[in-house]
């Protein structure tokens, strides 16, 4: 749980639309067994959709913000890694201890570590597939009352369940393809020729001016 979960209500109608691209995620909800192996199926197959969307994105698509003061598309890819890696420690300390307060981390500051700001997104990637591949085999041993089991966050002040959390998880990816897509959408990659096009024409006038 972080505050990429939680409107902000100060902000504009259309600055909503850019930050909840899929909607708010609502808390509170109960989850047959049908939902919830459907949630274990899209946190499986997430890394490979992951990777299809940010394969051949440049570092300018890679560092363009989605929103006006959001994060670049780079710090949202290595954001879900460090989040879900988060999320599948407090799974293990569910399910092994009972009730467990789990411990918040400032998101944002890590968002802005220099490694995130930096570091291809390849590696977040590679991590996420590893991740989610060990996450979603756990997953598959749980019965359906293990997914009632709780953590304490304190951030919140409040209880959740593993259902409710895992279903959180499921949004929480598409919640962030979006993003990344947004930007996509916005800013589509100029392959090589296209490029080699602009520059040519742009020498041919620089001469044209020059013999003018």
């Amino acid at each position: 749980m972080s505050n990429t979960e939680a409107r902000v209500t100060e902000e504009p109608p259309h600055i909503d639309t850019l930050r909840y691209p899929v909607g708010i995620f609502e808390f509170g909800k109960n989850y047959t067994w049908e939902e919830i192996q459907t949630d274990i199926i899209r946190l499986e197959e997430f890394p490979a959709r992951l990777k299809k969307l940010v394969t051949g994105m440049t570092d300018e698509q890679l560092d363009t913000p989605y929103r006006h003061l959001g994060w670049t598309a780079r710090q949202v890819i290595h954001h879900i890694a460090d989040s879900h890696m988060n999320a599948y420690i407090r799974f293990r300390l569910t399910l092994t201890e009972n009730n467990p307060t789990i411990k918040p981390y400032n998101e944002k500051a890590w968002a802005d570590l220099q490694d995130v700001t930096t570091l291809s997104p390849s590696v977040s990637v590679t991590l996420l597939t590893a991740l989610h591949g060990r996450w979603t085999a756990m997953l598959r041993t749980m019965k359906e009352e293990d997914f009632q089991k709780t953590f304490f966050h304190p951030e919140h002040l409040r209880t959740f369940n593993l259902a409710e959390i895992l279903a959180m998880y499921a949004w929480h990816c598409d919640h962030h393809y979006e993003h990344i897509n947004l930007v996509k959408k916005k800013f589509p990659a100029v392959s090589k020729k296209a490029k080699k096009t602009v520059e040519a024409k742009s020498t041919t006038k620089k001469i044209s001016k020059k013999k003018s």
